[in-house]
């Protein structure tokens, strides 16, 4: 366990220093589980629109410059993996959020079906844990109780926008939407959904 932990550190320090093969071994390390994530991820909404080998190339990318920059702090092979697909959901949601604006620019806004496609791809949770079917379909459910306002809601926090910009956009007070969003979040929750970063 020792031998195992200082052999990791030494591949982090290194690859810290701009060691190109400790990299590699690092990547090694996380990349098998990361491609199943990433694909996941993207699910049917975003997959024309994104590779998920360029997905993970550029999660490469992005944990090599942290690692030179000294921003992370990775104990463990865990942690590696763990910091691996939080930044793998971020891109995801940045590209989702990109793809929106352009759909909004050209007039070509998607229903509900699209909004759950997009959120089973940021769901945060590992996507072996639930079957993605029996989420789907209790996603639908849900929809199906939701009113404008609040599919608008998921919609826009999705986006990106903060609860003020949505609270002016609908017309709402932050406060009576910030209830809202908790209701949300509850309900998400109870039916086998992690809401994400977009509902704290």
């Amino acid at each position: 366990m020792n031998d195992s932990r200082a052999s990791f550190d030494m591949l982090l320090e290194a690859a810290r220093a701009g060691d190109a093969a400790a990299m590699e071994q690092l990547v090694a390390q996380y990349e098998p589980e990361l491609r199943i994530v990433a694909r996941a991820r993207l699910g049917v909404a975003l997959r024309p629109h994104l590779d998920s080998v360029d997905l993970v190339q550029s999660v490469h990318r992005s944990l090599l410059v942290g690692l030179r920059a000294n921003r992370f702090d990775i104990a463990s092979p865990e942690k590696l993996l763990g910091l691996a697909l939080t930044i793998v959901r971020r891109k995801v949601a940045r590209h989702w959020r990109h793809l929106k604006r352009q759909q909004r620019l050209s007039g070509a806004e998607g229903g509900s079906e699209q909004l759950i496609d997009t959120m089973l791809s940021l769901q945060s949770i590992d996507p072996s844990g639930n079957s993605e079917v029996e989420l789907r379909d209790n996603l639908q459910r849900l929809m199906e109780q939701l009113d404008p306002v609040e599919k608008q809601l998921i919609s826009l926090r999705i986006e990106g926008y903060s609860t003020i910009d949505v609270a002016r956009k609908l017309h709402l007070d932050p406060d009576v939407l910030r209830v809202k969003l908790s209701r949300l979040r509850k309900r998400l929750r109870e039916k086998g959904f992690d809401s994400p970063d977009y509902f704290t």
